[in-house]
C-alpha cells in the first residue's frame, strides 16, 4: 500500500484495545466517525463510538502492534503541547474540559490504550520495546482531524507519574504539568467515590514501588494515603531535576491554572474563551450538568496521613521557590 492509501485508510481510526494473539501483541481498532474528544474521560468517547456500524460489525479490524510505528508516520498529527500529571481529585478533569472548549486544542483525557501499553510494558519487563508503540499511538490519537487543531494536551492517569522516566524519554522538550492538592481533600473525594488507584489490587503495587508485605492488612484509607505518598515523592524527585516540570496547586482555582498552563506552553487565550471557561468551571468536572459544590475539610487528618502531608509541604516549598 502507498503512504497515501494508508493515510486515507487510517482517517478517524485509532487503536483502542491491546490483546494477545498467542505470543503476539495485537490491538483492536475503533472508528471515531465525526466524534470529538469532548467527554470528561476517553472511555466515554469510546462508548459513544459503538453506535457506528463500522464498530458494531462482527468483523472488527485488528492489527499487529508493531505496525503502529510505521503507520503513524503516514498521518498529519499534532505533537504534544503538554502532559498533565495529577494526584487524582485535584481538578485535572475540569482543566481538561476547559482546555477542550477551544477547537484548536485536542485534549486526550486518561486514554485507556495508553494505560494498557504502559502497564503491559511494566508487567512484562518490555517497556523499551513498547515505547515506540506508545509514541506512535499518541501520534495516531493526535491526528489533525480539523484544520483548527493546533495543540495537543494529554492528561494522564494519576499513576502514570511513575512512568515519568519513560514519558520524558519520549518527549524531552515537552512541559510536564504536575497538578496536586492537599492530601485530606483528595482522601475525602476518594472516600465518596474511589478511583482505580484507591483500591488495593486493581493496579500492580510495584508500579507504586510498594512491597506486597508493606501494604498487606492496610485499610482502604491507609492504602490510599500510601498511594498519595508515592505521588508526592515522585513529584519532589521530578521537580528537583526537571526544569520543564511545573507544579500547580489546585487551590489556585481553575482559571488561574489554565492561565499558568497557557503561559508555560505559549498558548494564547482570548477573552471570550476565558469567559466560556468561567461559565464551565461552575459545574462539576466529571458531571458537566451538575453545579459544583464543595465544602472545606474541617476535621483533623488522621495520623496515617502525616507522611503524605509532609511530602505535600515539600512540594509546596518547591512550587513557591520556582
Amino acid at each position: 500500500m502507498t503512504n497515501e492509501t494508508i493515510a486515507k485508510a487510517l482517517k478517524n481510526w485509532i487503536p483502542f484495545r491491546l490483546f494477545k494473539d498467542g505470543e503476539e501483541d495485537c490491538c483492536r481498532w475503533l472508528s471515531l466517525g465525526d466524534e470529538k474528544f469532548s467527554e470528561p474521560f476517553f472511555d466515554e468517547t469510546i462508548l459513544k463510538c459503538w453506535k457506528f456500524s463500522s464498530n458494531s460489525s462482527m468483523y472488527r479490524p485488528v492489527s499487529n502492534l508493531d505496525v503502529l510505528a510505521g503507520w503513524s508516520q503516514q498521518i498529519q498529527s499534532i505533537p504534544p503541547t503538554a502532559f498533565i500529571f495529577h494526584v487524582s481529585r485535584c481538578g485535572s478533569t475540569l482543566i481538561a474540559q476547559l482546555l477542550g472548549l477551544n477547537p484548536a486544542n485536542i485534549v486526550l483525557s486518561e486514554v485507556p490504550f495508553f494505560d494498557e501499553l504502559l502497564r503491559h510494558g511494566h508487567k512484562n519487563k518490555a517497556m523499551q520495546t513498547l515505547l515506540p508503540c506508545l509514541k506512535a499511538a499518541m501520534k495516531l490519537y493526535g491526528a489533525k482531524r480539523d484544520e483548527k487543531n493546533k495543540h495537543l494536551f494529554i492528561k494522564t492517569d494519576s499513576w502514570h507519574i511513575h512512568f515519568y522516566k519513560q514519558l520524558r524519554e519520549l518527549y524531552p522538550e515537552v512541559p510536564f504539568i504536575l497538578l496536586y492538592r492537599k492530601p485530606d481533600e483528595v482522601m475525602r473525594s476518594q472516600q465518596k467515590r474511589r478511583g482505580t488507584q484507591a483500591v488495593r489490587g486493581l493496579i500492580d503495587p510495584t508500579i507504586f514501588n510498594f512491597d506486597k508485605d508493606e501494604i498487606a492488612g492496610l485499610s482502604m484509607e491507609e492504602y490510599m494515603a500510601k498511594v498519595l505518598e508515592s505521588y508526592f515523592a515522585a513529584f519532589i524527585d521530578i521537580l528537583q531535576n526537571d526544569k520543564l516540570a511545573v507544579p500547580v496547586n489546585y487551590n489556585l482555582g481553575a482559571i488561574s491554572i489554565i492561565k499558568k498552563i497557557a503561559a508555560v506552553t505559549g498558548t494564547v487565550l482570548q477573552e471570550d474563551e476565558i469567559e466560556a471557561m468561567k461559565q464551565r468551571s461552575g459545574f462539576h468536572g466529571k458531571y458537566p450538568g451538575e453545579v459544583f459544590k464543595e465544602q472545606a475539610v474541617d476535621t483533623l487528618a488522621p495520623g496515617y496521613m502525616d507522611k503524605a502531608f509532609e511530602l505535600y509541604n515539600v512540594v509546596e516549598g518547591l512550587q513557591t521557590s520556582l
